[in-house]
Parts: C-alpha cells; sequence; structure tokens
C-alpha cells in the first residue's frame, strides 16, 4: 500500500459548495483508497467519501487543500481526485 499527497488551491471563487463537495466525495468513496481532505496543508484532514465532512470544511476561493490517498492506486487515485476538485475552474 503507497501513500500520496497533493495540496491544490482552489480557484472557484465559491469554493467547494454542494456540487463539487458532492462529486468530490463520491469520487474519493469510489477510489477504493482511504482518502481524507483538509483545508489547509498539514492540519488535520477529515474521511473525503462524506459529503458532510467536505462541506463542513468551509473551503472558499482561494484555499489550499490538501488531500491525502492511501491504497494500492494512491498516485493514480490522488491525480485523479485533484482533477474532479479542479474540473470546473
Amino acid at each position: 500500500m503507497s501513500t500520496a499527497t497533493r495540496t491544490v488551491v482552489i480557484t472557484d471563487p465559491v469554493g467547494i459548495h454542494a456540487r463539487p463537495a458532492a462529486e468530490f466525495a463520491q469520487a474519493a468513496g469510489s477510489s477504493g483508497c482511504s482518502v481524507t481532505i483538509s483545508k489547509q496543508p498539514g492540519a488535520a484532514g477529515v474521511n473525503a467519501a462524506s459529503i458532510l465532512s467536505v462541506m463542513g470544511l468551509g473551503v472558499k476561493g482561494g484555499d489550499t487543500v490538501e488531500i491525502v490517498v492511501t491504497g494500492d492506486d494512491a498516485e493514480n487515485a490522488a491525480d485523479s481526485l485533484i482533477h474532479t476538485l479542479t474540473k470546473g475552474e
């Protein structure tokens, strides 16, 4: 099992609101990996597969989020999840 960490600045001025949070949580849950997301690098992460946890972070435009993915295909899953977070930006 491997671990991959990615950081990304959220450029959508609205931040991670309901629709992107739902898409990200669904992708995290479907990844087959354990995924956490935090509002800033190094902070404690929450379960990324939970839409309520993701929305509860209150991520706004300009915030930097960090995702940590642990699993058999962590690198590819992390890249895919970052794409999910940024595809509408």
